[in-house]
């Protein structure tokens, strides 16, 4: 079973149509023991970050989330849902996320005043090493983007995709069964779904 933990922001039904392409077995939950009894867990998530990790905590989902990961269930982040690894977000304040992997999220600001913020649409991702997570995709695949901050001060061993948006930006990480990427798979087409199904399919 994939559970997609519902913590109320965001719809959620593009990446639950899209998992259930590569899985017969997907729900949304909110229910602790539901998630604790996953085989895999993913945190998606739009929107800012202060709010999403409010609700997190207000609907008492954080240490349901810290158990299954202490479990080492396979541990999948998407967009805002990766930004809440990290340790903490300076957007429209500082907040503490999971503490999940090591850095910190920041606002985007490309070198280059052409580039707008939000980073919206498709550019490529180049992986940086073999990880199972990218098994089958090709060094210069385009996935879909759309965020106005992004993952900085990392442990450069977790980050294995990087994008260029004026400068490299790392925009997926793996620290052992935890997974997280900036950009959104379930609207990433072929190569999205290709991705969530090495997800799905982890030994």
């Amino acid at each position: 079973m994939i559970a997609i933990i519902d913590y109320g922001i965001g719809n959620l039904r593009s990446i639950e149509r899209a998992l259930q392409h590569v899985s017969d077995h997907v729900v949304r939950t909110d229910n602790p023991e539901t998630i604790l009894q996953a085989q895999r867990l993913i945190l998606p998530g739009v929107g800012a970050f202060g709010a999403c990790i409010e609700e997190v905590r207000k609907r008492q989902l954080e240490q349901p989330i810290l158990d299954a990961v202490a479990r080492k269930i396979p541990f999948l982040g998407v967009c805002v849902g990766m930004q809440m690894l990290f340790e903490t977000s300076s957007e429209l304040g500082i907040h503490a996320g999971l503490g999940l992997m090591k850095g910190h999220i920041r606002e985007l600001s490309p070198p280059d005043s052409a580039l707008k913020v939000p980073h919206m649409g498709w550019n490529i991702v180049k992986p940086l090493c073999q990880n199972v997570l990218f098994d089958g995709i090709p060094d210069h695949a385009y996935c879909y983007f759309a965020h106005s901050f992004y993952a900085t001060e990392n442990d450069p061993n977790d980050v294995i995709a990087s994008t260029e948006y004026g400068e490299e930006l790392p925009v997926a990480f793996a620290s052992d069964h935890v997974y997280g990427v900036q950009f959104h798979p379930e609207k990433s087409h072929n190569i999205g779904l290709r991705i969530l199904s090495n997800f799905a399919t982890l030994a």
